[in-house]
């Protein structure tokens, strides 16, 4: 891996003198798109010992390298037509994914056995981890990282996020759900354990708010097993007061507690939202 990692920075490096036909550049991005697309590596991950996501900007590297170094082909998956230079992903059920028509996943992503996508998109770079179900008409970006037991809803839009090379990908923590409609985008982070609910926007310039005490706690990062809704807050310009989004922070979890949905929704239904 690490010879990988080298090959494809000095590859990085000169990336606008290679000739995008050289068989080796080829061979070489391909392989490490390889590794994506079986799960051997991930674009970005959790240290344990900070809690902080680590990019490895290498294989955003190697995504974009691929887009330059692949030619453009028709895609034909009768009755359906794709034009593109990225195939997408086979072998679902040697892989033990289930994957209902309608829905597809890039090449370079990788979904673990137990998956399942119900008419959907994964792009290239994504990681959904096993037990997880993508919902009717959910997106997962590229890179974006999803847990594993994570349920995103109807309409859900993961967020993508290849440049620049140094940003976060969206991370959603497993035993997460994240309900219809709701958007997690730009490098945005859901715990371990947290329920978000419908309609609600998440990216790092969206404060997260306890309603207990109605603090900022965050911008951009629902904490671990905690229910969370959207909601505004006033600000004064000097055209009037205008409310601003923010995410509000309705009961805190405990640890390890399973999702009842009769609960939440009726949980929810108390503020005025839904799942």
């Amino acid at each position: 891996m690490s010879d990988l990692e080298m090959q494809i920075e000095e590859l990085w490096q000169r990336r606008s003198e290679v000739d995008p036909s050289d068989l080796g550049a080829r061979r070489l991005i391909r392989d490490v798109i390889d590794l994506l697309d079986t799960g051997k590596a991930r674009v970005a991950e959790i240290d344990s010992s900070t809690d902080e996501v680590v990019v490895n900007e290498w294989l955003k590297h190697a995504i974009l390298m691929l887009f330059r170094f692949s030619d453009m082909r028709t895609i034909e998956l009768s009755p359906f037509e794709f034009a593109d230079r990225v195939p997408l992903k086979k072998g679902f059920a040697s892989n033990g994914v289930r994957v209902v028509p309608g829905a597809s996943a890039r090449w370079g992503s990788y979904l673990e056995a137990g998956v399942t996508l119900m008419p959907s998109y994964v792009n290239i770079g994504a990681r959904v981890g096993s037990g997880t179900m993508v919902d009717t008409w959910a997106t997962v970006g590229s890179c974006a990282q999803i847990g594993r037991r994570v349920h995103l809803s109807g309409g859900v839009g993961i967020g993508g996020v290849l440049e620049p090379v140094q940003a976060s990908p969206v991370v959603i923590e497993d035993e997460a759900f994240i309900g219809s409609r709701a958007m997690i985008t730009e490098g945005a982070r859901v715990g371990e354990g947290a329920v978000v609910a419908a309609g609600v926007i998440l990216n790092p310039s969206i404060p997260v708010i306890d309603a207990d005490d109605g603090k900022e706690i965050s911008r951009g990062r629902i904490p671990p097993w905690s229910v969370a809704i959207s909601a505004t807050r006033p600000r004064r310009f000097a055209g009037g007061e205008f409310g601003l989004p923010c995410v509000l922070l309705i009961k805190h979890l405990t640890e390890g507690e399973r999702h009842d949905k009769a609960g939440l929704n009726e949980l929810l239904r108390d503020h005025g939202v839904a799942t």
